[in-house]
């Protein structure tokens, strides 16, 4: 009977202290909410920011923003100041696509990654990416030659 009372005693000892623990960080959490109200609050579309673009400096060298790689043409400006604020230049660089396909990417960053509305600046970076970072048609290898043939030998 002492054995029951004893164990019935560890147990509502143990209720209380977990159930004491529980209120301590409920009690910190609402201290912290209290002082960062910001912190459960998301913004809206609407109110978001763009960033500033990740690339500040603008040196052009042959043709060719340095900080980015991208071809220094008509609308690359427009392209760093839209694109590299959520990637880097070279995700462009490194891809190929006509107008349909650079199109359908910024669809899916749009759609997907929360890309924001270029409005009329979506003309702009499709023309330059289609210009410059079209599909490479490529055939065969050239002909090897000059080349000295040699025998096998067994």
């Amino acid at each position: 009977m002492d054995q029951d009372i004893i164990k019935s005693l560890k147990g509502l000892f143990t209720m209380v202290v977990v159930l004491g623990v529980v209120v301590m960080v409920l009690l910190v959490g609402l201290v912290f909410l209290q002082q960062n109200p910001g912190v459960l609050v998301s913004k809206n579309e609407g109110e978001k920011e763009n960033p500033p673009p990740l690339v500040t400096e603008n040196l052009v060298k042959d043709g060719v923003h340095v900080a980015t790689g991208l071809v220094a043409e008509k609308g690359y400006e427009t392209v760093i100041a839209n694109c590299t604020n959520c990637h880097a230049a070279n995700l462009i660089t490194q891809n190929r696509g006509n107008k349909e396909h650079w199109e359908k990417l910024i669809d899916w960053m749009q759609e997907t990654q929360g890309l924001w509305d270029l409005g009329q600046n979506e003309e702009i970076i499709v023309d330059y990416l289609a210009a410059y970072y079209a599909p490479v048609q490529r055939g065969r290898r050239a002909n090897l030659d000059e080349i000295e043939w040699y025998e096998l030998e067994e």
